[in-house]
């Protein structure tokens, strides 16, 4: 039991991934954001959530973050035997507070621990998770509202903010930025919430303006190229037909 227990960061990248046993998240210092089965959720200093065995979670640490990890797989004695009624903490997923007695109990643990003969884990363990338990049938845990993990994305300001900025060179980091997140976590989101990848979103809009540009005016393919941020006339004469399939002339044929 005393290897399940870990006080470690959590990668400042996006991670996902679901494990055989159940486990249990709490912050020690910095914030951590998760997604459990859809559920959003910040994990702060003397927060935690409840993770349930085999079920798709993302995470991602923020800045200089250390967090308490305890795995339970389904043998652990601290839910089972007489202890069985704590398994239903990880019915379904749960994020929580420590209340000022719980936050004494946790600096004990962690200082229990770091002892080189200590109690035993898995009494540490259980003690933990009948308080948790206990305050759960008092007051059932509910997720807290996520900063960024799991906030929708507004397409439509990020259309405004790439309309904007046609004539420059622009980069998935670009528009990661303007709402906060890793690179790698808004790339995914955007593609589940649009369809379409960051890059994909950027070229649409660029071309969507060649179109407007070339039908309603005689200015020069070089000029529309330079305000929809094509390097030249010949990259947006081919972006351009693999998105109409034909030339841009062809519309001023028509």
């Amino acid at each position: 039991m005393n290897d399940a227990i870990r006080l470690t960061p959590l990668d400042n990248a996006i991670q996902h991934h679901h494990h055989a046993h159940h486990q249990i998240v709490i912050g020690l210092s910095g914030y951590a954001e998760f997604e459990i089965a859809g559920h959003g959720g910040v994990v702060a200093p003397l927060s935690g959530c409840l993770v349930p065995a085999d079920v798709e979670h993302y995470y991602e640490g923020v800045g200089d973050n250390r967090q308490l990890i305890i795995d339970l797989p389904d043998d652990a004695n601290a839910i089972t035997g007489s202890h069985r009624a704590l398994r239903a903490l990880f019915d379904r997923p749960g994020y929580f507070a420590l209340d000022e007695s719980l936050q004494h109990y946790l600096h004990f643990l962690v200082q229990e621990m770091a002892r080189p003969r200590h109690a035993p884990g898995e009494m540490l363990v259980t003690t933990l998770l009948s308080s948790i338990h206990a305050r759960h049938h008092a007051a059932p845990l509910r997720p807290r509202v996520p900063r960024r993990l799991a906030r929708a994305l507004e397409i439509e300001a990020l259309e405004q903010f790439v309309k904007a900025r046609l004539d420059r060179p622009l980069s998935v980091s670009d528009l990661a930025r303007t709402v906060s997140l890793s690179e790698a976590h808004f790339s995914e989101r955007f593609r589940v919430q649009t369809g379409l990848s960051p890059y994909q979103f950027i070229l649409r809009l660029r071309l969507e303006r060649v179109h407007e540009l070339v039908s309603a005016t005689a200015m020069p393919l070089t000029e529309i190229a330079a305000l929809t941020g094509f390097a030249n006339p010949s990259a947006l004469s081919h972006a351009f037909r693999r998105r109409y399939g034909h030339p841009p002339t062809t519309l001023r044929r028509a």
